[in-house]
């Protein structure tokens, strides 16, 4: 059979792995090893666990279950809910003060927890059904909320980007910095919308007010005394001090960053020992089985992954792909337009870890030819990967707000997320016109990339 043909077999294969309700990661290593042994030498399927312990045998991937581990010793405690509260003393005069401060908040979570997810569970669980209670539409609560998860994949300490920075060779120091600039512009925009979302909702009970005399609560004003906004300030103290020690560490070049990960997962643990008294086995098994139950899930999709994409490889799939794409003679950036595409479709049916460890060996080379700068890339492919967390069919944030909010309807949260996905690419293009905002920071730190 010709590359073609097995290329197109392989697809479908993993089309039909997927849709038949198999976990992500068995489907994955399921068609790799049926297509090694229909087309690799026999022999190959003894090294099949090999292969995989070769491909994960990264000390950059070490960092991945250190990194959910402070995620988890955040979300599992009061510390999400108490960030939620000190925010919204502080934003309650800003029209729309609550969703702002439901932004900042899914902002400062995802830069400790560095999951999607564990974002949107921790802050919605006390966010939406405060929005709730003081008049906010479902659709409006849920999409705040999910679009502010996504932020989990974008600012560090992000887990896609780690694996982004092993997939492209590129420096996961330099990809962090990367990120925070977009990471600032996003929640920009969707702080503007919570603004305008909420004057106009604000402007539409106020009119039936007067028609009707019925009052709603987003009408009702919530007040803070100085003194009760200062007395909620000792709150924060705990994320600031985790932030600031983590982010010394990495970028003062005193550690790693899978030494970094054990820095801040040592350092979530002890805060949360300290401030909220969670140091007993009862108090800390949640969190443990929290770490272990995800930490296993991603690891072995890695471990699928890559085993699919070296079989890929070497049935000349990947570099096959790659080299069609070429011939294509695209220019740059109707190639890069094309290889976005090709993410959003992914993005219907996987999450960002799989769509990256099985596109990394087919856009990379090309996008490298064009001269891309391949760490902006990498945040634009991630702002691209954030869209497929709150679009169906997969949108996995949609599924974890449902879990949170049951009350609300799925279509309501749909509807809710649609203007996010519209700020997202309206991010990108911004990104593609202005790529300093990516750049800018790790050019600065830590000087220009002779490697792109």
């Amino acid at each position: 059979m010709t590359v073609l043909g097995i290329g197109i077999s392989y697809g479908l294969a993993t089309l039909v792995a997927m849709f038949s309700g198999m976990p992500i990661a068995f489907a994955l290593g399921s068609v790799a090893v049926v297509f090694m042994a229909i087309y690799m030498p026999s022999a190959s399927l003894d090294t099949v666990t090999q292969n995989v312990y070769e491909e994960m045998a990264s000390i950059t991937l070490l960092s991945i279950p250190l990194f959910i581990l402070k995620g988890a010793a955040i979300g599992k405690s009061r510390a999400g809910q108490d960030l939620y509260t000190a925010l919204h003393a502080w934003l309650h005069k800003v029209p729309g003060g609550l969703g702002v401060a439901n932004v900042f908040a899914c902002a400062l979570f995802a830069a400790m927890a560095g999951s999607s997810p564990a974002t949107c569970s921790a802050i919605g669980s006390a966010g939406i059904p405060e929005m709730r209670k003081r008049g906010y539409s479902g659709g409006f609560a849920a999409g705040i909320i999910a679009a502010g998860g996504t932020l989990g994949i974008l600012l560090p300490p992000s887990i896609t980007m780690i694996l982004f920075a092993v997939a492209a060779e590129k420096s996961l120091g330099r990809l962090f910095l990367a990120g925070i600039g977009p990471g600032l512009l996003l929640v920009t925009l969707f702080g503007t919308y919570a603004v305008f979302r909420f004057r106009r909702e604000y402007a539409t009970a106020h009119a039936a007010y007067l028609q009707t005399g019925e009052t709603s609560p987003i009408l009702k004003h919530d007040d803070f005394t100085m003194k009760e906004r200062f007395s909620v300030l000792p709150r924060v103290l705990p994320f600031i001090i985790l932030l600031t020690g983590v982010m010394i560490a990495l970028y003062g070049g005193y550690s790693t960053p899978s030494e970094t990960a054990g820095l801040g997962g040592l350092l979530a643990l002890a805060l949360i020992a300290a401030i909220y008294g969670v140091w007993r086995p009862r108090d800390l098994a949640p969190i443990l089985k929290s770490t272990i139950r995800e930490s296993t899930m991603l690891m072995m999709i890695i471990g699928m992954s890559l085993l699919y994409s070296y079989v890929m490889s070497y049935l000349h799939i990947s570099q096959s792909v790659a080299e069609s794409i070429v011939a294509m003679h695209l220019p740059r950036w109707e190639l890069l337009a094309a290889i976005l595409v090709m993410v959003v479709m992914l993005g219907f049916f996987l999450p960002p870890v799989s769509i990256i460890l099985m596109t990394a060996p087919i856009v990379l080379p090309p996008l490298r030819a064009a001269g891309f700068d391949i760490i902006w890339f990498g945040i634009v492919m991630t702002i691209v990967m954030e869209m497929g967390l709150i679009h169906p069919p997969v949108g996995l944030n949609i599924f974890v707000i449902r879990n949170v909010a049951p009350d609300i309807p799925l279509s309501e949260v749909i509807w809710g997320t649609v203007p996010f996905v519209l700020l997202m690419m309206f991010a990108v293009l911004l990104l593609c016109f202005v790529p300093g905002i990516s750049t800018f920071l790790p050019d600065l730190v830590m000087g220009p990339d002779g490697g792109r």
